[in-house]
């Protein structure tokens, strides 16, 4: 049983206050929020039984869900270049941080691996259990050791080892996008100014035209960042539009999004292009807005959005123990089995608010970041 799906990457929660960063980035929470609900939901529709005995209910909509639903990581793509060309690379121009690149990298690995391993426990009990009670071919068999060891390293896709969880194969992905980024502004280091900008600008746009027109029409690489660097690339595009400070500047980033996204989509028409290159523009166009969510609005999207990683992470779980309860008790009852899925739902959001209510705790609790170091912003990848 393979769980591994290239295409569902949500991106991650803050570790700031969900009113600080609604106020900041409204409509990306509201993105971020809409889109992770159906990454949980085309998980819902794929995996386990309870899936498949209520589809007789109705067919036309799991068959969307699972279609058509995982094309909402595009969206989670573009936001996380856009966070993190927020966080770490404003415009081409900008200052190295002091920070090193392998310190940066490092931070990030522990920041994404600590509710990942929870997450992972979570779904090694959760398939011992689920074992236990039925027998369904989705259900992860007993991990070996290696494959323990590869997901505690974030290495279980590119060492070609069957995933134990439908979500921790995007932590490998963010890692490896992350490091990229990284990278970029450690290459920079010691560089002029103008040569700097240039230099930042040339490599951007290399790396999402070779994501874009070549990398990411091949399934086969998608075990590594540079299949989704063509999206979050969009997404660092996007960033520099609205950062930019004069008119023909940020014309000219907009002119880069649609080139890029037509060419791609000329050379070999793909519906997660047209909408990460539509959700690059949206951001371009509308960040710069400053709009505002209806206040009645504004609170569940904010708190939707702080807990789009850790929900990811701990739905898969959740789902295999209510699945696998159900299947046991109620083999053939579509209408349990429905309610199911929604009572899996909604159990994988209060479990996502208990790992992320931890997780802030935590955070709370540590000193500030130094002067100077690198702090991502961790809202982006997605996750999240």
């Amino acid at each position: 049983m393979s769980i591994h799906v290239s295409t569902d990457i949500p991106s991650f929660s803050s570790r700031a206050s969900q009113a600080s960063r609604s106020q900041a980035l409204p409509l990306v929470d509201l993105g971020k929020a809409l889109a992770s609900q159906l990454i949980v939901w085309h998980h819902l529709a794929l995996y386990g039984p309870m899936c498949e005995v209520a589809e007789s209910l109705a067919p036309a909509l799991r068959d969307w869900l699972v279609e058509q639903g995982r094309l909402a990581v595009q969206v989670f793509l573009v936001m996380a270049g856009f966070l993190a060309a927020r966080s770490m690379l404003p415009h081409p121009a900008a200052e190295p941080r002091a920070t090193g690149v392998a310190a940066a990298i490092g931070r990030r690995f522990l920041r994404l691996a600590e509710p990942a391993w929870v997450a992972l426990l979570a779904a090694m009990f959760a398939a011992w259990v689920a074992r236990g009670l039925i027998d369904h071919p989705t259900i992860p068999e007993a991990p070996t050791l290696l494959q323990v060891l590869a997901h505690l390293l974030m290495v279980q896709d590119v060492a070609g080892l069957e995933a134990l969880s439908a979500g921790v194969w995007y932590v490998a992905i963010d890692l490896q996008l992350f490091a990229l980024v990284a990278l970029l502004c450690g290459l920079r280091r010691g560089i002029a100014r103008p040569a700097r900008s240039a230099l930042t600008a040339l490599l951007l746009l290399a790396g999402v035209t070779l994501s874009l027109l070549l990398f990411n029409r091949e399934p086969d690489l998608d075990v590594w960042a540079i299949y989704f660097v063509g999206a979050y690339g969009l997404g660092m595009l996007a960033h520099w539009a609205v950062s930019a400070r004069r008119p023909v500047s940020r014309i000219g980033w907009l002119l880069a999004i649609l080139t890029l996204t037509g060419l791609a989509l000329w050379l070999d028409w793909r519906v997660r292009i047209l909408l990460a290159g539509t959700s690059a523009l949206v951001l371009a166009l509308l960040v710069p807005l400053d709009l505002r969510l209806p206040a009645w609005l504004a609170r569940p999207v904010a708190a939707l959005s702080h807990l789009s990683y850790t929900v990811f992470l701990l739905h898969y779980p959740v789902l295999l123990l209510v699945g696998a309860l159900i299947g046991r008790l109620w083999p053939d009852a579509p209408q349990v089995h429905a309610l199911g899925l929604v009572l899996a739902w909604a159990l994988s959001l209060l479990a996502g608010w208990a790992l992320q209510s931890a997780l802030d705790g935590r955070e709370r609790a540590r000193q500030r970041p130094a002067a100077g170091a690198v702090v991502e912003d961790q809202r982006a990848a997605v996750p999240g």
